[in-house]
């Protein structure tokens, strides 16, 4: 996979407004406004910034956080995960190995088979259907 390297400027001109604020300067959207939050729909759910790949639909779960959580990525180069020490907390940063866009985080609250809970802004996502 080649990563794909912009400058802020680029991305700013390419992304909307909240995408730019939670993918490029690492925001997040209101709980339980996404719309992805509640979606059943079959299919992939690539990177907004990209188009790669990262989440399947059959892993997603309603966590009841207020965004989309799915319990593994579609792979295991798919994701990064970074070390996230700001607003006084330690988290894990979720972002695409490709393009380095801040997705969201992952928590070790989800359900089997991996115990984990990736909780992704919809604003960072593009559902692609199956079928």
């Amino acid at each position: 996979m080649e990563k794909l390297d912009k400058t802020l400027e680029e991305w700013k001109a390419m992304l909307d407004p909240e995408q730019y604020n939670v993918c490029r300067l690492k925001g997040t959207e209101r709980p339980f406004s996404g719309k992805y939050n509640d979606t059943k729909t079959d299919g992939i759910y690539h990177c907004i910034c990209c188009d790669a790949p990262l989440f399947d639909s059959t892993t997603k779960f309603d966590s009841g956080c207020g965004w989309p959580s799915f319990y593994q990525p579609i792979g295991d180069s798919a994701t990064t995960e970074v070390r996230d020490v700001s607003h006084g907390m330690i988290r894990t940063e979720v972002v695409c190995t490709q393009c380095d866009a801040h997705l969201g985080h992952v928590f070790p609250d989800g359900p089997p088979p991996t115990g984990l809970r990736y909780c992704i802004n919809s604003v960072c996502l593009d559902l692609v259907p199956r079928g």
